[in-house]
């Protein structure tokens, strides 16, 4: 087991030193990386915001619970939706979509073209296919996931005003007043160090099993999935990891 994994992380690691090295044609690397900015920023926003939606509304509905009985100001609703979509939920629950959503399709892509032999013509070709194929992948997603997550973080809060004010759960004053109050700006700094993490987990592990995947259909089924699975594991490793470091 231990040789298996250090095994693999070896060839991770050499995998990734050639797929941050120097580029090689920067016109051909910018195209790549344009497209790969669309298909991960513009391509994933509506599930983002969708799902942004309903965290704010059940944190919202789940604390307004909590507060029942209790002398806690009901303003305190705003306040930790805002929070807590900040620090934990946009970065953590966004990502882990976006590895389901983005990590699969970068391993089934890569795995694809590993499998139709286009790899290895590009390396006929004299062309360093794993900085090609990881390189604009990762820029895009190092640039276009924490927007994502400052999306989410913003429509969390959006959807527990939509759960909470309407709702009549409390007035749109209060939730107002609670989102204006005790605010941190470290807690932002902490969403966006999150978000570059998890961006740089998801697109490296997922190109990664693709780019070693061998064998046929079913191979590329679980390359998919492992991508899915270990960088779902990773990310949220290194929440604990962060959340340590930064509030510690």
């Amino acid at each position: 087991m231990n040789k298996r994994f250090f095994h693999h992380l070896g060839a991770y690691l050499l995998i990734l030193k050639e797929g941050i090295s120097r580029p090689e044609n920067l016109r051909m690397y910018w195209k790549e990386t344009v497209r790969q900015m669309y298909d991960i920023g513009i391509g994933s926003l509506v599930i983002v915001a969708l799902i942004s939606v309903f965290i704010g509304a059940v944190t919202a509905v789940q604390f307004s619970y909590q507060l029942s009985g209790t002398l806690i100001p009901r303003y305190y609703i705003g306040y930790i939706v805002r929070d807590i979509t900040i620090i934990e939920l946009a970065p953590t629950i966004t990502c882990l979509v976006l590895a389901g959503k983005v990590g699969s399709n970068i391993a089934a892509e890569i795995g694809g073209m590993r499998q139709k032999e286009h790899i290895d013509a590009m390396t006929v070709m004299g062309l360093n296919t794993a900085n090609y194929l990881i390189m604009p992948k990762l820029i895009a997603a190092l640039v276009m996931i924490p927007m994502l997550v400052t999306v989410s973080a913003f429509v969390g809060v959006i959807g527990g005003y939509l759960a909470s004010v309407p709702t009549g759960i409390i007035t749109d004053d209060e939730y107002v007043r609670g989102t204006r109050s005790f605010f941190k700006e470290f807690n932002v700094f902490m969403m966006l160090v999150k978000a570059v993490v998890f961006a740089f987990i998801l697109t490296t592990v997922s190109s990664y099993q693709g780019y070693t995947v061998k064998g046929g259909s079913i191979e590329l089924g679980k390359a998919s999935t492992n991508a899915v699975v270990y960088s779902d594991i990773l990310i949220l490793l290194f929440d604990y990891i962060i959340a340590v470091v930064l509030t510690g």
